[in-house]
């Protein structure tokens, strides 16, 4: 039979002691690896993603062998659908300039945060999630869900807890959307309280707030798109969850370099030890 198809020997040996063979094997182990991580990361990943999660636990491999795998076995990063913007910004409250100018990164933490408000629907009616982000690392360092839209329940809790988690310096910019929660004399009142300057986009301009409006399309893509509608009390877990074990710490992000922000804050940290042993 070799000797018929032109086949060595010793390659037909080797075939009957491994039928499967090396390369097949690997490919089979790199499979597991590939579902492990996707499932793991709740199929909110794609290629890039999943190719720094297994760089990241000692698994070489590159981004497109990893989409070529996922495409063999039907595996897709969750889709994003249109996001839907609720800004009221009828109102009759002074609207603050526009001092961010979409400059949307910063070299040091709070120097400058963006925020902006959404709705949650649910079996039992609508939550409303408020966020605060860093634009030094996009961390959400405050947020707030509540039953209303008022100020005092939306906007100036995730201000406080922002405050909290990382301590506002003086003359940070707190960016938005002129939304009334925003725009109105208590949510200013705060702000000046805290010494921090107010910024908000021209009308109908969400490019000037994308980093906010960007964090909303991905956090209904990955959470709320596709996933059966809950009760409030239900979807408050779900939102705690996702925000603080999953975006704030398991999320890699594509302004960070794909490194999730722990991993980012890892390499500031050597960065500033390697320039102060320098100076």
């Amino acid at each position: 039979m070799c000797k018929v198809l032109r086949v060595p020997r010793s390659s037909y040996y080797r075939w009957l002691k491994d039928p499967e063979g090396q390369r097949k094997r690997k490919g089979m182990e790199l499979d597991e690896k590939i579902k492990d991580a996707y499932f793991l990361a709740k199929g909110r990943n794609g290629s890039p993603r999943l190719a720094k999660d297994l760089q990241a636990s000692g698994t070489p491999v590159s981004r497109t062998t990893v989409a070529c795998h996922m495409k063999q076995m039907g595996l897709r990063s969750k889709l994003s659908k249109r996001y839907k913007v609720t800004t009221d910004s009828s109102h009759s409250y002074n609207v603050a300039p526009n001092l961010l100018n979409r400059n949307f990164y910063r070299d040091q933490p709070v120097n400058a945060c963006v925020s902006d408000l959404t709705y949650i629907p649910c079996l039992d009616g609508f939550l409303y999630l408020t966020s605060v982000l860093d634009l030094f690392d996009r961390k959400l360092i405050g947020w707030s869900i509540s039953d209303s839209m008022n100020a005092s329940n939306t906007v100036i809790p995730a201000i406080r807890m922002a405050n909290r988690n990382r301590l506002f310096p003086e003359g940070m910019i707190f960016h938005s959307d002129r939304g009334v929660q925003y725009a109105c004399k208590q949510t200013v009142n705060v702000l000046k309280s805290l010494k921090i300057e107010q910024s908000m986009s021209r009308k109908g301009n969400c490019w000037d707030n994308a980093v906010a409006e960007s964090f909303f399309k991905t956090f209904k893509s990955e959470l709320i798109y596709g996933t059966k509608l809950k009760t409030k009390e239900q979807m408050r877990l779900y939102v705690f969850e996702y925000i603080e074990s999953w975006y704030n710490h398991k999320r890699r992000f594509s302004a960070l370099d794909n490194l999730t922000i722990d991993e980012f804050w890892e390499q500031y940290h050597i960065k500033k030890e390697s320039i102060k042993n320098v100076a």
